[in-house]
């Protein structure tokens, strides 16, 4: 039951409060007033849904916030659903919901955050018991709809019916169950492979890997026998060829002994010839060496006395040359010295006809002239001791030559020098030896060849009368043999697999279809439950209409029958709507606008009665009177007025009439009368009882 109602700001409402008392309550105004945005405001602060194309629109122009509440009580026990919304670009929104008690709020929720499962919505449907939809199905009349469930075609009223009863909630449990059974089969598919649509196509290819098997088992018998045999000819050859098997090592061995004689003696070759490389080096070194050794003997001392007679040449020389430098001077002073009319030059006598042949410049030159001669001969002395010096030197050098080159070959005596001749030649003739390439005659290099020679007789003793192209066919089968050995094997390798593999795939294959004709069946079962239980055309459903149709027609021909109509009875079915008056079936085509809408207003008053008409027992009306006369006007708000005070319930029917009609409260029992006015502040509402 609704206790009160608040609206701050809200649509037409700018501060309005309304107080409600049991039994009906009737809101008279001109249209456009703000009347029915009280049923807006109702199911706005219970459930956050409206009338209106969005949630600003709620707002009352001019203002950037309102909000709307409601207080109710359920089974004595009180409660306060409140939601504001504000004028920002994100709609902000501000809900809660109470349990009032003694002046305490209890908090039951706050809010829409569905993502933390926090829900007013949902907390406030589980204590009234319904839904938006629902609620405005058995409790909302809007204007204009009560002649609805006349009007409407048969598939309508089996769709409101639907609603009604909550079948259509059972259409909603079909869909999930549907949806559930295809993911139950996606589920199988994804752990399986496959899904219960597979069976057919499985059990086709069962049957085909069953027959590759029996298909496959002869040929396998057939490969095993042609196996068994080539394996037994294969055995024998192998055994041949162990036989003659190492006489062809022996062959090889042979082989590798002659190519080791040919090499070891091409090396020795090669070490021979650089000895003798080496030794006719050394003889051409060292051929001259010891003659020139003999021959240079005493030159130190030659060349000792050389060096002292060109030290004593060069001394006379240095002579010389101070003598001719002394006489140069003196030379230049006779020049000056040279009579002047017969005077001296020094002391200026007269009578002087010549000087001291001493000093005589004529004296002087012929010295000088002497001295240079002898000084050119002393030089030709240097010059012979020199060359002599030079000669003495090279033979020294060609004699330590001589020595070092004698050294550097390791050779002290001309018989080394000798025997080195020797052996050159004896080499030599070891080399002469190899030049035809028999083998016997090369292995006579040394002993080492010698003995490699002895091992190819004792070898070419061993292989003698072995035929080497007949033990290579004979491996040349063998290997043909083992071949065809080996694709066998491979043919029935590959063979062995499919069928292994056949029947891996047919145990697998086996056990999937069981598995999924379990899940057919299963799904079959689900199926049927769907169809016959959750479908709205189910034979649940079906029952459950029929029980609804029975029920409403019933508590509508109750109400009929305080209508004060001709109609007596009333039945309610899926495809048409059947009047009776006390004679005769009633064409509901021909009967007035008052009595189609009794009909109506006594079959709504029958859903709302099988809905119970929610917890809160509110049935609200928006202009219910339309098409009725006068008398039939005041006679409805008594039936209402006598219904909200019925002693059948425990707590009494809340009725809410909105409504233009003043005249239908006149001379009424109607206790609550609000007068809704429009004006410039908004909608004024005034209390008239």
């Amino acid at each position: 039951m609704i206790k009160s109602i608040e609206l701050v700001d809200f649509l037409s409402h700018s501060d309005t409060k309304l107080e409600f008392k049991d039994g009906v309550t009737i809101f008279v105004g001109d249209n456009g007033a703000g009347k029915s945005s009280v049923i807006d405001a109702i199911t706005y602060a219970l459930f956050g849904e409206h009338t209106r194309k969005n949630p600003k629109s709620l707002i009352r122009r001019g203002t950037n916030q309102g909000y709307a509440k409601i207080e109710f009580s359920i089974r004595d026990k009180q409660y306060e659903a409140f939601r504001k919304i504000k004028n920002i670009s994100s709609n902000y929104l501000e809900a809660k919901f109470f349990e009032t008690t003694d002046n305490n709020r209890i908090d039951i929720a706050s809010g829409e955050r569905k993502q933390y499962n926090e829900s007013m919505k949902e907390e406030v449907e589980k204590i009234i018991g319904m839904d938006y939809k629902k609620l405005q199905i058995a409790s909302i009349v809007q204007q204009g709809e009560l002649n609805a469930i006349i009007d409407s075609r048969a598939a309508d009223r089996q769709e409101l019916l639907n609603s009604i009863i909550g079948i259509d909630k059972l259409n909603i449990a079909s869909k999930y169950m549907l949806e559930n059974i295809k993911k139950f089969r996606e589920k199988i598919k994804t752990d399986l492979g496959y899904n219960d649509d597979d069976i057919e196509n499985l059990t086709r290819k069962f049957e085909n890997y069953q027959q590759d098997i029996k298909e496959t088992q002869p040929k396998k018998n057939q490969l095993e026998l042609k196996q068994k045999q080539i394996q037994e000819k294969l055995t024998g050859l192998q055994n041949e060829l162990e036989i003659e098997t190492p006489k062809i090592d022996k062959i090889n061995q042979l082989e590798l002994r002659k190519n080791e004689l040919v090499t070891y003696v091409k090396e020795k070759e090669r070490v021979i010839q650089q000895q003798i490389s080496e030794n006719e080096r050394k003889i051409h070194d060292c051929e001259g060496c010891f003659e020139e050794i003999k021959d240079n003997t005493g030159f130190e001392i030659k060349i000792q006395k050389v060096e002292e007679a060109v030290e004593e040449t060069l001394k006379k020389i240095q002579g010389i040359s101070n003598q001719i430098a002394s006489l140069k001077e003196k030379q230049i002073l006779a020049s000056k010295l040279q009579l002047k009319d017969n005077k001296c030059p020094v002391c200026d006598s007269t009578g002087i006809t010549k000087l001291n042949p001493f000093f005589q410049e004529e004296h002087l030159k012929d010295e000088i002239i002497k001295l240079q001669q002898d000084t050119k001969l002393k030089e030709k002395e240097r010059d012979m001791y020199t060359q002599k010096r030079k000669e003495f030197l090279e033979k020294v050098q060609k004699t330590k030559n001589a020595e070092a080159t004698l050294r550097a070959h390791s050779i002290s005596t001309k018989e080394e020098l000798i025997k080195i001749q020797k052996e050159t030649e004896t080499q030599k003739e070891k080399l002469s030896l190899t030049n035809n390439g028999d083998l016997k005659q090369i292995s006579q290099i040394d002993n080492q060849a010698k003995l490699i020679f002895e091992n190819i007789l004792k070898l070419e003793l061993e292989t003698k009368g072995f035929r080497e192209e007949e033990f290579l066919n004979l491996k040349k089968i063998i290997m043909e043999k083992q071949s065809e050995l080996s694709q066998i094997n491979q043919e029935m390798g590959r063979m062995l697999e499919k069928i292994d593999l056949a029947k891996k795939e047919v145990d697998e294959i086996k056990k999937i279809i069981s598995e999924l004709k379990k899940v057919r069946d299963y799904i079959l079962k689900l199926k049927k439950i769907e169809e016959n239980i959750f479908n709205k055309k189910g034979s649940v459903a079906i029952s459950l209409r029929s029980w609804a149709l029975n029920s409403i027609s019933l508590k509508a021909s109750e109400y009929l029958s305080s209508l004060n109509t001709k109609i007596q009875r009333i039945s309610l079915s899926e495809k048409d709507i059947t009047c009776y008056s006390n004679t005769e079936v009633l064409d509901i085509k021909s009967l007035s606008g008052g009595e189609s809408v009794s009909i109506a207003l006594a079959l709504r008053l029958g859903m709302a009665s099988l809905l119970g008409s929610s917890n809160l027992n509110l049935m609200i009306l928006d202009e219910p009177t339309t098409h009725l006369d006068a008398e039939r006007k005041k006679l409805l708000v008594g039936i209402l007025s006598q219904l909200s005070e019925s002693s059948n319930s425990q707590t009494p029917m809340q009725f809410l009439i909105i409504t233009h009609d003043e005249e239908i409260f006149e001379d009424s029992n109607v206790r609550q009368i609000y007068k809704f006015e429009s004006s410039g502040e908004g909608t004024k509402v005034t209390a008239l009882r």
